[in-house]
């Protein structure tokens, strides 16, 4: 296995990231959808509840398809991991993102709230649908992973200084691990079982 830069690096593994934020932003829409659906608002609820769900199919096939290139790219281009670089822990890389993301989240919580006493329900499934769309990337991620038995990582001072953008301009190229390194299975779930290594 080659060595990594001296010293080694933190790695984060790029599938945790992404899905970082499916849960929270799932969780805050569907709330902000079912207490939304309570006024009549301006459209009245049927109009906002069918805005919702076209909302809802188009923020996640956009979230699932944004900057797929640019990953695809990334990952062809991924060098082995060195010896001395250190796997961040799963528990520690979604973390580091709800921490850095916590106020985003309150703060598009409190507008998908608000924009239901215009259109019901609507900014809730929104928000819903960003999050389904993160996890539709990670297990597009995950596929990807298994078909090549590698996993994908990044180094961790190359994520935005919220824990994200695990394909932004700062990030140079992924690096690369056997299919068991690490405590996250393909697509960034927990693994079930303990891996063989």
């Amino acid at each position: 296995m080659a060595r990594g830069e001296r010293g080694g690096q933190g790695l984060a593994r790029v599938a945790v990231v992404v899905r970082a934020g499916a849960a929270p932003l799932w969780w805050c829409g569907v709330f902000a959808a079912g207490v939304g659906v309570l006024p009549p608002g301006v459209t009245g609820r049927r109009i906002g509840v069918l805005a919702g769900a076209a909302l809802f199919v188009i923020g996640a096939a956009a979230v699932a398809y944004a900057r797929r290139g640019r990953y695809a790219a990334l990952a062809r281009g991924a060098a082995r991991a060195g010896r001395h670089d250190v796997l961040q822990d799963r528990a520690v890389t979604v973390r580091n993102w709800r921490r850095g993301h916590r106020w985003w989240l309150l703060l598009a919580f409190a507008v998908a709230l608000g924009s239901s006493f215009a259109v019901p329900a609507a900014g809730g499934m929104l928000l819903a649908g960003t999050g389904t769309g993160l996890r539709l990337k990670a297990a597009w991620l995950g596929r990807r992973e298994r078909a090549e038995d590698a996993l994908l990582w990044l180094r961790v001072d190359w994520l935005d200084k919220r824990g994200g953008r695990p394909a932004g301009k700062a990030v140079k190229a992924y690096r690369g691990t056997g299919i068991a390194a690490g405590d996250a299975a393909p697509g960034g779930t927990r693994r079930r079982t303990a891996a063989l290594v």
